[in-house]
């Protein structure tokens, strides 16, 4: 059947429109019914438009109820209130009622005016999203983890990431394994410590992709993967990792915050091991004095990654140098994976103060190492904050995904540091993201980049490019500067 104009005819407004005009003319359903030759229980499944009448029954209908053919075909609600109900119906019938195990709502006479308009307006600001309850339960994990995450930063910045009680705990494991603080630990050194906590560590195939290793707590094995799968100085801070939880006595748990809590302090655990505060202390000191701190010769002196070792370095930087620094990891587009800062820098962030996936302005050390060819890339940039010093390392890993580690401070904190010379300035305030709008007229519609191949692109896009471009992944901007130089314009 066809409403007014020949629209599709809509069964939900007819039976409104019904009701409408039959409360209009006084009429109950049993009388209705005695003068159509139909009974209540079907004019009330019409009148909540659970069926379709017959055209003819439209006719004897309307002349019942004292209005036209096309009064009750007509697609417009009847009333305000009308309006509501079928739009909350209509609400109630989409996903969100049934992923959030809600119960249907009838809005019959008894339901207020106030709190019906309230109900279709808290509906509507449901995301217009593909919902389930796996899908719900997926979004609330990652708000819960965005959350904890925030909270440990927050405290991690008020300890200045020093955590003295987990370094006494190293310091103990450390002699109790017969270090004697020259140098790197030896694997003798690390199967000591893990026997002395009654455990024995056996390289084997077969780990499971997503776990870094696997402990049998009943016969106390723990099992690292094989080396060809992992290398010697990964598998060590591995195996500490992995100590550390028992070492601080971890439990199960299944609170994001804690879990959260509990990898961190079993990292610095093994960063506390394999990079031991008091020799590592004289060795810093002594290069503070020198104005010669370098990250790169704690990498080198304790045979670790150079991320660990700029990460071990905030450690003690604040706490025992007096230096408050900044330390970021990033990806090749800039995005961030871990931060940590006690020197006022402002790192881009979300409306709810999570870090992870928000990309770096372009002019930052982070990101402008990438296009340089030393192996350290220093550089003093002009932030909205004020200006810091920083140096960036770009680190290959065996999965074959390169990333940058940053360490950085305020300028007038650099001096202490091996590379303050740079004449490297850069300016990295907010507004230098604007876009030239010359530029981008010059480009726009010309410029075809063909995008690096990213394994997101046949998934779901990360947060970063949700909003859909031709080019999903491509900074533009970079690319009209590209070729603007390419053109000798700039």
């Amino acid at each position: 059947m066809a409403g007014q104009d020949g629209d599709a005819f809509d069964a939900v407004v007819f039976g409104h429109r019904l009701r409408h005009h039959r409360r209009r003319a006084k009429l109950t359903l049993s009388k209705l019914g005695k003068q159509v030759g139909r009974p209540a229980s079907y004019l009330s499944q019409l009148e909540n438009g659970r069926i379709e009448p017959k055209l003819s029954l439209v006719a004897d209908l309307a002349g019942a109820v004292g209005c036209t053919t096309f009064d009750l075909l007509d697609l417009s609600p009847p009333s305000r209130r009308a309006e509501m109900e079928i739009e909350l119906r209509r609400l109630q019938d989409g996903p969100w009622r049934e992923a959030l195990d809600l119960a249907e709502i009838r809005p019959g006479a008894r339901l207020d005016d106030e709190v019906l308009e309230t109900l279709v307006s808290l509906y509507r600001a449901m995301p217009d999203l593909a919902v389930s309850r796996t899908g719900l339960a997926n979004l609330e994990a990652g708000n819960r983890a965005r959350g904890a995450n925030l909270a440990l930063r927050t405290e991690m910045r008020r300890r200045d990431n020093y955590y003295p009680a987990i370094e006494e705990v190293a310091a103990r494991s450390l002699d109790a394994a017969g270090y004697t603080g020259e140098g790197p630990l030896t694997d003798r050194h690390l199967t000591d410590m893990a026997i002395n906590l009654g455990f024995t560590v056996e390289r084997v195939k077969g780990i499971p992709i997503t776990a870094r290793s696997v402990t049998d707590t009943r016969r106390r094995v723990i099992y690292l993967p094989q080396r060809d799968d992992l290398t010697v100085r990964a598998a060590r801070s591995v195996l500490l990792q992995t100590l550390g939880h028992f070492v601080l006595e971890h439990a199960e748990t299944t609170d994001f915050e804690d879990y959260l809590r509990q990898r961190i302090e079993s990292n610095y655990f093994a960063a506390a091991v394999l990079i031991p505060e008091g020799p590592a202390m004289e060795f810093l000191s002594a290069a503070r004095e020198a104005d010669d701190l370098a990250i790169e010769d704690l990498k080198e002196r304790y045979y670790v990654s150079y991320e660990l070792a700029a990460h071990r370095f905030t450690n003690l930087a604040t706490a025992r140098l007096d230096i408050p620094v900044h330390f970021v990891r990033t990806d090749p587009q800039g995005r961030i994976t871990k931060a940590y800062e006690n020197d006022g820098i402002a790192f881009p962030c979300d409306a709810d103060g999570s870090l992870e996936g928000a990309r770096l302005n372009r002019n930052w050390g982070a990101r402008q190492a990438w296009a340089g060819s030393d192996v350290l890339h220093h550089q003093f940039t002009e932030t909205d904050r004020g200006e810091y010093w920083c140096v960036t390392y770009v680190e290959n890993t065996s999965e074959g995904t390169p990333y940058a580690v940053t360490l950085g401070c305020r300028a007038t904190d650099a001096r202490w540091f091996r590379g303050c010379e740079t004449m490297r300035r850069v300016d990295g305030r907010s507004d230098t993201e604007q876009a030239n709008p010359e530029m981008v007229g010059r480009w726009d519609g010309v410029a075809w980049p063909s995008a690096a191949e990213r394994s997101f692109v046949l998934t779901a896009l990360p947060p970063a490019y949700r909003d859909f471009t031709p080019f999903p992944g491509v900074d533009l901007l970079d690319v009209y500067r590209f070729l603007d130089r390419q053109n000798g314009l700039g």
